[in-house]
């Protein structure tokens, strides 16, 4: 009998904002590496995480949501998310289940009819449609583009996702085991310190600041002899209103986003940790080439 081949390779994950790419795989992964929110661009960067079983070995990456773009960070954004559809093995393509095709949708249709790439279909949120609609949706999708495979799913709820894990194992070819089985991401600690902060952040203010903000961090150091990470981070905003905003009366909506993400940042780290946020103003720094790279948004790394 044949020994079971190991198969490996790369998987991205395209789509507009807010389907639910993070969620679902942060869902595989079975911890929390991307962050989430129900605000749009919540992604910017490449993350990539890694998921490996007896089977092989499958690397995600998770891309910014297509947009229309409005300034140098969302061109950087939208110029990481198609660059990946030519250099992965596998293309998972995730839409919500709606009979309309938007102009989001179809922007990302024209982009899969120039790459060779298999492309999975995956309906996101189906727990929200019923099952005769369900079934509507798919027929009008099976038409517009040859989809290896087309899966309905939950990434919230993980409903049917073990059966996306196996479809993509049937499609990726035989490889090596490219990371360590206990690597779960690349993306440095401080990384994912900054993107919980603003995670929080994204959460707890208005639908105008957060498309403005970043965050950096200052400072990240263990105490010696103690259980401790002190950690400094800059929420960095666009205008003095927004400042105002992200600080809130006396301090209260800047002490809320910071105790929030100090508890995620210690379950992250298994650690204690005390963090102090400031929030400084870079006006347009959305459209600075030198501030982008600053704030972590380097081209040169994808």
């Amino acid at each position: 009998m044949k020994e079971q081949e190991y198969k490996s390779g790369f998987v991205t994950l395209i789509g507009r904002t807010n389907v639910g790419k993070s969620t679902l795989m942060n869902n595989i992964i079975g911890q929390k590496i991307a962050i989430t929110s129900n605000k749009p661009q919540t992604t910017r960067n490449r993350i990539q995480t890694v998921y490996t079983s007896d089977k092989g070995q499958i690397i995600f990456i998770d891309t910014p949501g297509f947009h229309k773009t409005k300034n140098k960070l969302g061109k950087f954004m939208i110029n990481v998310a198609e660059r990946t559809l030519n250099e992965v093995d596998l293309i998972l393509w995730l839409v919500e289940p709606s009979p309309y095709i938007g102009e989001g949708d179809q922007y990302v249709l024209d982009k899969l009819a120039t790459t060779k790439t298999p492309v999975i279909l995956v309906i996101n949120k189906v727990d929200t449609v019923p099952k005769e609609e369900l079934l509507l949706i798919i027929d009008k999708f099976k038409n517009l583009h040859q989809f290896i495979e087309i899966i309905p799913l939950s990434a919230l709820k993980g409903d049917n996702v073990n059966s996306l894990i196996e479809s993509i194992y049937k499609h990726l070819p035989e490889g090596p085991m490219y990371f360590d089985e206990d690597t779960v991401t690349d993306q440095p600690e401080r990384q994912i310190v900054a993107e919980l902060i603003r995670e929080k952040a994204l959460r707890s203010l208005g639908d105008e600041v957060p498309h403005g903000i970043a965050v950096t961090i200052e400072r990240m150091k263990e105490r010696k002899n103690k259980d401790l990470i002190d950690i400094d981070a800059t929420i960095i905003c666009e205008r003095d209103s927004h400042k105002g905003i992200i600080i809130g009366k006396q301090g209260s909506k800047l002490k809320q986003i910071g105790t929030m993400a100090r508890e995620e940042i210690e379950n992250l780290l298994d650690v204690q940790v005390n963090l102090k946020l400031w929030v400084k103003v870079k006006k347009d720094w959305r459209d600075s080439d030198f501030l982008l790279k600053n704030y972590g948004y380097r081209d040169d790394q994808y």
